[in-house]
């Protein structure tokens, strides 16, 4: 990914901790890394296919002195996220917010914070057997819309299933999303469980029914194992349901662990029933 670098970018604002910062104000120094394709602009000489650092400049200025927070990571983080809303064509921002006048009592040349925030591609399974499916689907579809982190960029057909996991219920409508997001893969996991609250999930019955159903598949290529968390999903290539919706929008997309695609995953299983 190319870079644009705006450097040592001054701005007076009023940040801190202790009341008189937020009255009086001081002087805080941004520099930031812009990440962005720039070979089309480049060919083509046209800014309109670039990110504007002008603007960018003049735009971190505006924020940065709007608002006020006490820390400065709270700038740096709040900012990010400004900038990456702001600004399409921009695929990840390094920042170093830098406080040369911190109140610490002691001679200082500078306190800063530095981040990297970028925007991530996450692959969701969308399930649901009570009441009005489709419905059920579409809200969370729509939800997920609403969000100003959050861009669904594709969607699979919804498809009819057999429920899983040996429990007696009524079938399934699953599909699968594909999603640009700023939310880190634990804050995605919660905005899902919102989600699946809203719609009156309950978690008394494993492989029960259920209003809604949403499952983090993959998020980029991370590798996330928690107690609460676990990408890739560890049964996406044993759930037929799963593979041949996401096959729809993502086919070549690899397991960060086998390296198989999804259609060679959903390959393999319809393969291994078969034989069965």
């Amino acid at each position: 990914m190319d870079r644009i670098k705006i450097k040592g970018l001054t701005v007076f604002a009023k940040h801190g901790v202790y009341p008189e910062e937020n009255a009086l104000g001081q002087k805080f120094v941004v520099s930031a890394v812009l990440h962005t394709d720039a070979r089309r602009a480049g060919l083509a000489d046209e800014l309109s296919l670039s990110v504007d650092y002008g603007a960018v400049c003049h735009f971190i200025r505006d924020y940065v002195t709007a608002h006020t927070w006490k820390l400065i990571e709270s700038v740096a983080e709040q900012l990010a996220q400004g900038l990456l809303l702001a600004f399409p064509a921009l695929e990840q921002v390094d920042l170093e917010i830098e406080k040369p006048w911190a109140p610490v009592g002691l001679p200082l040349e500078t306190v800063s914070v530095e981040i990297s925030r970028s925007r991530h591609t996450a692959y969701l399974a969308l399930g649901s057997n009570m009441g009005d499916k489709k419905g059920w689907l579409d809200m969370a579809v729509k939800r997920l819309e609403e969000r100003a982190d959050c861009q669904v960029t594709a969607v699979s057909d919804y498809i009819v299933t057999e429920p899983y996991g040996g429990v007696a219920q009524d079938d399934f409508l699953n599909a699968a999303l594909a999603l640009r997001t700023l939310l880190e893969p634990e804050e995605l996991l919660q905005a899902l469980h919102e989600i699946e609250r809203e719609a009156g999930r309950v978690r008394d019955v494993r492989w029960g029914p259920r209003t809604l159903d949403l499952d983090i598949l993959l998020y980029d290529d991370q590798i996330v194992d928690t107690p609460e968390l676990h990408i890739p999903h560890r049964e996406m290539h044993l759930r037929e349901f799963v593979l041949r919706p996401l096959a729809q929008i993502a086919p070549w997309k690899r397991h960060p662990l086998t390296q198989e695609t999804v259609e060679e995953m959903r390959e393999k299983l319809c393969g291994e029933k078969e034989i069965d």
